[in-house]
């Protein structure tokens, strides 16, 4: 069963959007939220949620700095962006710092039941408008797209190579550790966990701790049992 957070300040649109996952997505347990503080409650209370979908403009989310902070806190839950704007550098610009997608609120209930079925079967979802936009923008967003999916199946047979302690290391930067926690978890230097995660986040060829963890779990959800 699927857990899914909508995240809007506008009641209207969290009830469509409810009734439209409930009707194509049978057996989501969906969970609504007003605010940015409510959606911090909803992921510590609850249970493994796959998917929180939130407004950047609702109050308390000032920034996609502020949601690249919970997402590397929460790495085991996709997020990903509804609005208004359907600009093309806003929607690009969404997918690079590592959103799963970027839904439109002038979108067809039906494109929005399928971004959400793909971003909760672990693919990047782009809007289908960007791609009318024009011929070129599409074939930058498909490149983008194609780019982030390499550069995660690199990513994923990179862990492979890492030694055991930077698989430990790993292990906890995913779970959201910070370098002086991992530190004193692992009972080593600091300065040589910042090591570690530097090696790590070269070998596996990613960004930041966000795409690491995204790595990590993609493996395991890929070799479970």
């Amino acid at each position: 069963m699927h857990r899914i957070v909508i995240a809007d300040d506008h009641g209207l649109y969290r009830r469509g959007l409810r009734l439209a996952l409930t009707a194509g997505i049978p057996g989501a347990e969906i969970f609504d939220a007003a605010c940015f503080d409510a959606v911090i409650g909803l992921l510590e209370q609850q249970a493994s949620i796959d998917l929180a979908i939130l407004d950047l403009n609702m109050p308390g989310l000032f920034d996609q700095e502020i949601l690249g902070d919970v997402m590397s806190a929460y790495p085991n839950t996709h997020f990903a962006i509804v609005s208004a704007d359907d600009s093309r550098a806003e929607i690009l610009k969404a997918l690079s710092i590592g959103l799963y997608g970027y839904i439109v609120k002038s979108q067809k209930d039906e494109e929005v039941v399928l971004a959400v079925n793909e971003m909760l079967a672990g693919r990047i979802y782009v809007p289908a408008l960007l791609s009318r936009t024009s011929a070129g923008h599409g074939q930058q967003a498909h490149a983008f797209t194609e780019r982030f999916a390499a550069r995660r199946r690199d990513g994923i047979g990179g862990l492979a190579k890492l030694t055991s302690r930077q698989k430990e290391v790993l292990k906890l930067m995913a779970e959201g550790y910070s370098n002086k926690e991992i530190a004193r978890n692992l009972e080593i230097a600091e300065a040589t966990t910042k090591i570690h995660a530097a090696a790590i986040m070269r070998e596996l060829g990613v960004r930041n701790r966000t795409e690491a963890a995204v790595l990590l779990q993609s493996w395991l959800a890929n070799n479970e049992g």
